[in-house]
Formats: structure tokens, sequence, C-alpha cells
């Protein structure tokens, strides 16, 4: 059954690229509306079970949360954005790197890391200069989509390490529904500055911002949270790389992007070295997708 379930949750994450590669919506406006409908389906389950949680909440937490919700709104404004400027492939890869972004910013707070772990990123390190090589002798809008997705996985790795602490005093229904609810509000502040359209697209835009809530939060962030009460947390990272070549498959088929082989060639070396921290470093907490 956890096969099964891991099989879903990878095609969940899998397709979130694809999906809001393909939305004609602006990126700014696919972050808000996914999260805002996350936030909407959270608030009820929360009113019911946790209400009184989160009547009790202190001002501590709620300021760990909402700052948790800034990295997380910086992770889907630069992410969002960098799909809809670089192949969804070089996109994903790149985001990826937020588990590398997690065991550096340990090895600043001073956390022991192994030299398998400095090779593992080191070789990771590698395919980032190769997709951005190949990218950049594409177009200068495809490296801007690449520096995009860097950023993206930087400011997920902060949401993973803020979430993580806010977390271990909070149920993960009040944590979620509060830093998806902040996440929103600092989105929708974020559209209503730029003059970015939340509104007036047509019926096949909205079915595909449904779509990407529905695979990225239920298929896939819902299904790896369960996972992870069940399965170690490595394997269950592990696993989660798979939404690398999985991503790459889609937007062949349904978006027909076609890297070139060097693209290819890189994202290979980004998951050999991602594979390599992962396994190297295990007591380093890596939470569920957030893509």
């Amino acid at each position: 059954m956890n096969v099964v379930l891991a099989l879903v949750g990878v095609f969940g994450v899998s397709a979130s690229g694809p999906l809001m590669a393909g939305t004609g919506a602006p990126a700014l406006a696919i972050a808000l509306w996914r999260n805002a409908l996350a936030t909407a389906v959270l608030v009820p389950l929360a009113a019911a079970t946790r209400r009184t949680e989160l009547r009790w909440l202190s001002r501590r937490q709620l300021a760990a949360t909402g700052l948790a919700g800034l990295m997380l709104a910086a992770h889907f404004a630069t992410w969002v954005s960098a799909l809809k400027l670089t192949s969804v492939a070089s996109a994903t890869a790149l985001v990826c790197l937020q588990v590398a972004w997690v065991v550096l910013i340990g090895r600043l707070r001073g956390q022991v890391v192994g030299r398998a772990v400095v090779v593992g990123l080191a070789v990771s390190l590698a395919g980032v200069f190769v997709v951005s090589g190949v990218d950049v002798s594409l177009s200068t809008r495809a490296l801007v989509g690449d520096l995009l997705a860097v950023a993206g996985g930087l400011f997920g790795a902060f949401y993973t390490l803020l979430g993580s602490a806010a977390r271990q005093s909070m149920s993960t229904t009040s944590y979620t529904t509060v830093c998806y609810g902040s996440c929103a509000l600092i989105l929708l502040a974020t559209c209503l500055v730029t003059g970015t359209s939340m509104t007036g697209y047509p019926a096949d835009t909205w079915l595909g911002i449904v779509a990407v809530t529905v695979a990225a939060q239920l298929l896939g962030h819902s299904v790896f949270n369960h996972l992870l009460a069940v399965i170690s947390p490595t394997v269950v990272s592990l696993v989660l790389l798979l939404e690398v070549p999985g991503a790459a498959v889609l937007a062949a088929v349904f978006l027909q992007q076609d890297p070139p082989a060097g693209v290819f060639a890189g994202l290979v070396l980004i998951l050999v070295g991602l594979a390599i921290v992962v396994l190297r470093g295990a007591a380093i907490t890596i939470e569920a997708p957030i893509d």
C-alpha cells in the first residue's frame, strides 16, 4: 500500500511543474490561488479539530509560522516564475537543490557535515553549472529562469527549517493552515502592489489552477506527510528525487518541451549529488514537498 501511495505522491509532485508552466495565468497569481485554495480546504478541518489549539497559539508561534509563510511565498514567487522562463526539467531540478541548501545552512549553524556529503554537494553544483551553461547558450531568458529556480530552492530551504522549528510545538493541521494562509495573504499583497491580474481567466486556466492545487497539495504534499509517519525520512527524500525525471517526462509529453542533451546530463549530476547528500546526511530532517 505504501508503494502505491509513494507512486501517487511522485505523480502529484511531478505534475505540479508542468501544470503551472502550462497554466495561462501569471506566475504570482498561480502561486496565490494554489495557496488560497489549499487554505480554504484546511480552514474547516482546522476549525473542527484544532479550534482550541489555534485559539491559544502564542505570539512566538504565530511569528515563526508567519515567517515560514513569508519564505514559502518567496519560494513560490520565484519558482513558478522560473517555470515560465526556462524548461520544466531545468526549473524542477534546480529548485530541488533545496535539499543541498538545507545541508549548507546546517553547516553554517555548526552542524557536522561528512566528507561524502561535501562530495555530493560538489557533484550537484557541477550539475547546476552544466544546466545553466546549456541554458545560457539558448537564451538570457532561460538563464534568468534558472537563477530564479535556484533562489526558489534557497527560500524553500528556509521554509523547511523554519517550519521544522515551528512544528515542534504545533500540530500539522494548525501549522499548515496558518502557514498557507499567511503565504496567501503575502502573495495577495504582492499581486496588488505589482498590478498582477488575479481574475478574469478563461475556464481552462481556472481548471489548471485547481489541478495544480489537487496535484501538489492533496496528491503530493498530503501523501508524503503520511508516508513520513510510516517510512524512513531518508527513503521518502530519495523517492522525492523522482520528481525531476517525472516532471521532465510529463513536460515532454504534454508541453512538447525537449531540452538539449546537455540539460539532461546536468540533471543526472544534480540527482546523483542529491542522492549522496540524502543517504549520507540522513540525520538532517527534510520535510515533505512544497512544490
